[in-house]
């Protein structure tokens, strides 16, 4: 699969670099969503921060929905050179290391502005810092949202519900075993391949954020949105560690003061559209259930055992400093 992935990369960066012969440094970046997301909007931004800031010395090429490979081996290309930056999802990155697993694990977070709050802390830098060990530089943290359950089986109010709902999940051992602990049965697939999936009946359902439901347009195939915001995820950008040594202090400031920047740019569009988001899925005929927080309390003691399971494969040092964040953010 790598090789197939780095002849497309290749194709793609020769394009890429035949464009930009007139600047002195290019940053190809990859992401697997589409150009409507907010995600995306954000990296527009970043590169008009960077190609800016830079005096037009550093040209910024952005290459959305999958065009670099999917995201592992997006990674992987960041790694060895063949990419400049990549923002995948951070659950990605427990397959080098295991202490990324904390932040995806189910009801870790009673709300998004206490996952924000997390990942803005030292013990979020902390973790940033770990991807050093992987070659990579992590620049911040980019919203993919709370994630929704959708299905065309029926609303779904209670655990029970999801009782042989055949969902579609991230390849993500904690998402697979939060659902198995749910009922569902969970069937992991790329992202790709999730609407015509959804269409042709392989699958009941998947889960995502609003954002996506809405710019994939999988509410043309579903009946039932319920917002059970079982976990919340996140993308990390990250940019080659040699890659970034190689620029001068000056440009190397301008990267993460421009990502910065985007991460702020994005929250306004994330908090800006989500509303008109969910009124477009309902006028579209879709059931939209909003659970209260007795509810989502319910699906949350479901899921204990998850979180208590990973607190071994995540490592109890970095286990324990994260639910730390978590606690101090929730007091503020």
């Amino acid at each position: 699969m790598f090789q197939k992935t780095s002849l497309a990369l290749g194709a793609a960066l020769s394009f890429g670099i035949a464009l930009s012969a007139s600047a002195g440094t290019v940053i190809k970046v990859g992401h697997g969503a589409n150009e409507q997301y907010h995600m995306h909007r954000a990296l527009l931004r970043f590169e008009e921060l960077v190609e800016a800031g830079s005096n037009g010395e550093i040209d910024v090429q952005i290459f959305p929905s999958s065009q670099m490979g999917p995201d592992r081996e997006m990674i992987e290309g960041v790694q060895t050179g063949v990419l400049e930056m990549a923002v995948p999802p951070s659950s990605f990155f427990a397959g080098w290391d295991p202490a990324f697993a904390v932040i995806e694990l189910p009801y870790m977070y009673a709300s998004k502005d206490i996952a924000l709050d997390v990942f803005h802390s030292d013990t979020g830098s902390d973790m940033l810092s770990r991807l050093e060990n992987q070659g990579l530089v992590g620049l911040g943290w980019l919203e993919n949202g709370l994630r929704h359950v959708t299905n065309n089986v029926r609303p779904i109010e209670s655990p029970a519900d999801l009782d042989g709902v055949k969902l579609r999940t991230m390849k993500v051992p904690a998402h697979v075993a939060t659902f198995q602990a749910l009922g569902a049965n969970p069937t992991p697939m790329n992202f790709g391949e999730v609407y015509s999936a959804l269409q042709q009946g392989v699958i009941d359902g998947q889960e995502n954020p609003i954002a996506l439901i809405d710019s994939q347009r999988f509410y043309e195939v579903q009946e039932h949105v319920s917002l059970t915001g079982h976990v919340f995820t996140v993308y990390i950008p990250v940019i080659s560690q040699a890659f970034m040594n190689s620029l001068s202090d000056d440009h190397q400031a301008l990267i993460r003061s421009a990502m910065a920047e985007s991460e702020i740019y994005q929250q306004e569009l994330v908090n800006g559209e989500e509303a008109g988001q969910l009124q477009k899925i309902r006028d579209a005929g879709v059931n939209v259930l909003e659970l209260s927080a007795e509810q989502r309390q319910v699906f949350s003691d479901a899921t204990m055992d998850v979180r208590a399971e990973y607190r071994d494969t995540v490592g109890a040092e970095a286990f324990d400093a994260w639910v730390a964040a978590v606690k101090a953010a929730s007091a503020e």
